[in-house]
């Protein structure tokens, strides 16, 4: 395993989130796990059983945080108790990292609970660049931003997203957190070439990857983290792979869980597909919208629950 350092962030492996729902399988058998993620938010209140089984996990695993509530994109304050929470919590945790969303999550003291768009122009991206500067300075470490998935575009918007990461990294000098699937699903809902957006980012800036499932409706994509890894997006992470000599990979897998067993062999099939180059079944992956006839639903009225990330 490739264990080359990104802004001094380390290669940990093949890892998963830490959910209650496998909190007593890990505790009695360990196992032979890379490193867990965890939601930020729902430890940095938790004095309780979450936070009394994460300690006994970071004592034995490297752990990462992953946040939701950022909203780094916002036109709000930011808020400093809240940072000051994640800054204490990477403390006691040891984190490797700690990353969120380039995405907005509510205005005027309001959060919406979802991971919001933002338009991609000069004033949001100088506006986003001054907020993650100002956050790296209060946890003292860079920050780590993810791609979120998207359902709807902007007018105002006078670049490409990749274009908008890419420099937003630059500028603003922090990690990137490569959503495998979320390039797949909004490459489908916004129809743009998948292999364009990774080839275009500053691949010495990734420091995580994420892999997770989908709904493809038809007409739509939602990101879900319900089921397995498709196909195509398995393509995917092969490309960024090879764009990037490999980093931290993560399966996300936050609806409908299964057995930890079936979830931790799930991101264990990277480590298969990388060492033996085994090819995907679909050789020639294909991203492009597709139409349907049945009624299918909208994002809007999708939303998971509060380990979704």
């Amino acid at each position: 395993m490739i264990a080359k350092a990104r802004l001094g962030y380390p290669n940990l492996g093949l890892g998963v989130g830490l959910r209650h729902v496998h909190f007593r399988h890990i505790t009695e058998t360990w196992p032979d796990v890379d490193w867990f993620e965890i939601i930020s938010e729902n430890f940095m209140d938790s004095q309780g059983r979450p936070r009394y089984i994460l300690d006994q996990v970071a004592e034995r695993y490297p752990i990462v945080m992953h946040g939701v509530s950022l909203s780094i994109g916002s036109t709000d304050p930011l808020n400093h108790d809240y940072l000051q929470k994640l800054k204490r919590l990477a403390h006691e945790t040891g984190a490797a990292w700690i990353s969120d969303h380039i995405c907005w999550t509510g205005v005027a003291g309001r959060n919406s609970h979802d991971l919001l768009p933002m338009p991609f122009n000069e004033e949001s991206l100088s506006h986003v660049v001054d907020r993650i500067k100002t956050v790296q300075e209060v946890l003292e470490r860079p920050l780590v931003l993810e791609n979120p998935s998207s359902y709807i575009t902007f007018q105002d918007s006078s670049m490409s997203e990749w274009e908008f990461i890419s420099r937003m990294a630059e500028e603003a000098d922090c990690g990137l957190l490569l959503d495998v699937n979320n390039v797949y699903v909004s490459a489908f809902n916004h129809d743009f070439d998948p292999y364009e957006f990774l080839q275009s980012l500053p691949h010495e800036r990734v420091v995580q990857f994420h892999l997770a499932g989908h709904l493809n409706c038809g007409t739509h994509c939602i990101d879900t983290h319900d089921g397995r890894v498709i196909d195509d997006v398995w393509q995917l992470y092969r490309k960024a792979h090879e764009l990037t000599g490999g980093v931290s990979t993560l399966l996300e897998w936050d609806a409908n869980i299964p057995s930890f067993d079936e979830m931790h062999a799930e991101v264990l099939k990277a480590r298969q597909f990388l060492e033996q180059d085994v090819l995907i079944e679909t050789d020639a992956p294909t991203i492009h919208s597709g139409s349907s006839t049945q009624a299918v639903p909208h994002p809007v009225n999708y939303h998971v629950g509060v380990d979704a990330e």
